[in-house]
């Protein structure tokens, strides 16, 4: 097969484990039969016709030798948690393989930001400061009943990282230390259809694709 020409296109695609053979053959029909290669973040695909993939597991990161190594991987059944945490909700879950087995939601309010000068925006911001402080408490309460305890493999954050900071640094949560991914999903306010995404987002393989324009 002739090497395109033109400029390469790059983006980053999220692909569900079940889905991964079909995009698989969808690429090699486009680029023709790649060459896998083990890559610092997973397994690098080299086609013929000089695109490229890298696939990385979400739940080891390092070298791959393969995609079917990396399937076996992600297929594998996995009891892990989910913590989802912006300053107005958070929502926890325990995941069984693809099925959320038990959650738990909630909202919290926290005053928003004011224009006012002096004393007045301090009193606000003392204000703001003490509302979140009470709904990262609450988080890590419900944490600490939802996921501790709970025999998981592993845990996975999202949404607003200063807030998921604040509640991992709970006392009660110090044994889910070890278990959290070093990763962190980009969620909206956490409500129970967004914990029910994030089932799907927690287990996507990441590709980072480099195509010939």
């Amino acid at each position: 097969m002739e090497p395109r020409h033109g400029g390469a296109h790059s983006r980053t695609v999220q692909v569900s484990p079940e889905r991964l053979a079909h995009w698989l053959a969808g690429f090699t029909q486009r680029h023709g039969v790649p060459v896998p290669t083990p890559d610092p973040a997973g397994v690098r695909l080299d086609a013929p016709d000089g695109a490229s993939a890298i696939l990385s597991d979400p739940w080891r990161p390092g070298p791959v030798d393969s995609p079917d190594e990396l399937l076996a991987s992600t297929m594998a059944s996995r009891r892990f948690g989910l913590l989802l945490v912006r300053r107005a909700a958070h929502a926890i879950g325990v995941v069984e393989g693809t099925t959320l087995v038990r959650h738990r939601v909630d909202t919290h309010y926290v005053q928003g930001r004011t224009k006012a000068g002096g004393w007045s925006q301090q009193r606000y911001a003392r204000r703001r400061g003490n509302q979140a402080a009470a709904a990262y408490s609450s988080a890590a309460a419900d944490a600490a009943e939802i996921l501790v305890d709970a025999g998981l493999d592993a845990i996975v954050c999202g949404g607003d990282r200063r807030a998921v900071e604040q509640v991992m640094m709970d006392p009660r949560l110090a044994s889910l230390g070890s278990l959290r991914l070093d990763r962190l999903l980009n969620v909206p306010d956490p409500r129970l259809y967004v914990l029910a995404d994030a089932v799907e987002a927690a287990r996507a393989i990441t590709v980072r694709l480099n195509e010939q324009a």
